[in-house]
């Protein structure tokens, strides 16, 4: 609710024009021993999406449960850590809101300030799962996290790019090799992940006219990578002059749109399997 304006602002001012009971939420979850490495898992909680003011389709609005794919794929591979007793610290952030329409909703040509202080010009309130995952990043960040890893369905784009089954994985500089590593475990267990670049020269597609970013791109193209370029404006170190945790951003389906033997239509775990053979090889007994 409104005790999240003070240091979660951006998750606030989306999930605020929900009604009472349906409040903006940042759910922290932490199992494990404290001086094992850190694994923190930051999974996009959008309850249910009508697009804001910028309202979707509707046809594109039936599927708008399983907005909340993100959270549930982070909360699915908690529940396998804490099943296989690995030895980490595991933090668990959700930030959950619902993307409601109504005289308080956020509009387009808003400045949100995030909670490390940059801000962002609205050009689209469709595009919120970006704004909601950037404060719970920045969350994320202040404990310097061993791997830091977010799971969302955030972009069409991505689909366009690897159709419905496969996600689209992204990594920063320091995350780069844990991603190589990542590729590989999900072809053995059949639970395909297929990395994209955060090429830097779409970086500029996302400078704000009156704020430090906008939250989408100039023009149609590159959507995955400049919403991936978005969200790595908010991982960054824990201290000055120290380095940014290694990061990777998954941007999924989490849903098959029609039934095939053992998957039947409705939402789909996607590189859950696949991401704990990573924890379990980099961090395992």
């Amino acid at each position: 609710g409104d005790a999240l304006l003070e240091g979660y602002p951006q998750i606030h001012a989306v999930g605020r024009a929900a009604g009472p009971k349906q409040q903006p939420r940042l759910i922290d979850l932490t199992w494990g021993s404290e001086d094992a490495p850190k694994v923190t898992l930051v999974g996009k909680g959008v309850c249910f999406d009508t697009g804001g003011l910028d309202i979707k389709p509707a046809a594109a609005m039936l599927t708008m449960k399983k907005d909340m794919g993100g959270a549930a794929h982070v909360l699915g591979l908690a529940a396998m850590v804490m099943d296989a007793q690995l030895p980490v610290r595991l933090r668990v952030l959700v930030p959950a809101v619902e993307n409601a329409i109504s005289g308080d909703a956020f509009r387009p040509g808003d400045v949100l300030v995030a909670r490390n202080g940059k801000t962002t010009e609205i050009g689209n309130t469709d595009a919120e799962g970006r704004l909601v995952l950037a404060d719970a990043l920045v969350e994320a960040c202040s404990e310097a996290p061993d791997l830091l890893v977010d799971c969302a369905t955030l972009t069409g784009a991505g689909r366009v790019a690897l159709g419905t089954d496969v996600p689209c994985l992204f990594a920063n500089d320091e995350g780069v090799a844990v991603a190589d590593v990542l590729v590989a475990e999900s072809a053995k267990e059949q639970d395909q992940v297929w990395r994209l670049p955060l090429w830097q020269g779409y970086r500029e597609e996302i400078n704000g006219k009156v704020a430090d970013l906008k939250n989408i791109g100039n023009g149609p193209y590159g959507g995955a990578i400049t919403a991936a370029l978005y969200l790595a404006e908010f991982v960054e170190p824990a201290a000055e002059g120290g380095a940014a945790p290694p990061w990777l951003h998954l941007d999924m389906m989490a849903f098959n749109t029609g039934s095939k033997p053992g998957r039947p239509e409705g939402g789909e775990a996607m590189g859950m399997r696949a991401l704990f053979r990573l924890l379990e090889a980099r961090f395992g007994k």
